[in-house]
């Protein structure tokens, strides 16, 4: 990719103008919602016109997905730079550092945890997860891979047996695991995909106030969590400020 000297003055301009796009964008849904980001709002906001703002996306739908992009990209940034602490020693410590980071993005931030989680997703077509082929949740959930990854490598977690379980759940492991290059094998993918869940169901029943009936404080509920994670893949929990 070009450096930022070697793109043309117009190329930068326009990398400009989506940009501030997309922050006006992500004003409008936080102010007011989902439904007032339209085209429209979006130029008024910026002081263009209508037609002027689709040259730059076509339609409502393909500002959504850029603004998507962009948030993507910033979680998947604050969750990088949380694990890459020079002082961290083990995975275990990147891994928790991680998910608080990831819970904390997403406690600021419900108006776009909601716009990335709270719509279906459809199934992937293609045969590997490829997260540079995609700027959402392929390359979100791999932060969290990478770092389950890490930790089979340096040393063997408790796996189920495929024998034990049904077999419709052995064959869908098996045909995922394929689909992460095999760098988890099926046994230590369902071990991955139950952390996974466990840690973004409850995110999602937090920042989505599906909980707050009982729980007004779900951090320590959130640590317990990271608790049984790490007990699933036998490493040490360390509490948050450590």
């Amino acid at each position: 990719m070009p450096s930022a000297y070697q793109k043309s003055r117009r190329e930068r301009l326009r990398e400009a103008t989506l940009s501030e796009i997309c922050a006006s964008a992500r004003a409008l849904l936080v102010a007011e919602g989902s439904a007032a980001v339209t085209m429209n709002a979006v130029a008024r906001a910026m002081g263009m016109t209508g037609p002027a703002l689709y040259r730059y996306y076509a339609s409502q739908a393909e500002l959504m997905e850029g603004l998507k992009a962009d948030l993507f990209r910033e979680l998947i940034e604050t969750m990088r730079a949380a694990g890459d602490q020079p002082d961290f020693d083990t995975p275990a410590e990147r891994l928790l550092s991680i998910c608080r980071a990831l819970r904390g993005w997403a406690v600021a931030h419900p108006a776009e945890f909601r716009i990335l989680f709270a719509s279906p997703v459809p199934a992937p077509s293609m045969p590997h997860c490829d997260p540079s082929s995609s700027h959402s949740g392929y390359a979100f959930g791999q932060v969290f891979l990478e770092q389950v990854v890490v930790i089979w490598e340096a040393q063997r977690f408790p796996i189920p047996s495929l024998d034990d379980m049904d077999p419709a759940i052995a064959e869908q492991l098996q045909v995922y695991s394929e689909r992460i290059g095999g760098r988890l094998p099926p046994e230590a993918a369902y071990v991955f995909l139950t952390c996974w869940m466990r840690l973004y169901g409850l995110l999602c029943m937090e920042v989505l106030n599906q909980i707050g009936f009982a729980f007004s404080n779900v951090e320590p509920i959130f640590e317990g969590c990271l608790k049984e994670l790490c007990e699933m893949l036998d490493i040490a929990y360390s509490p948050p400020g450590r």
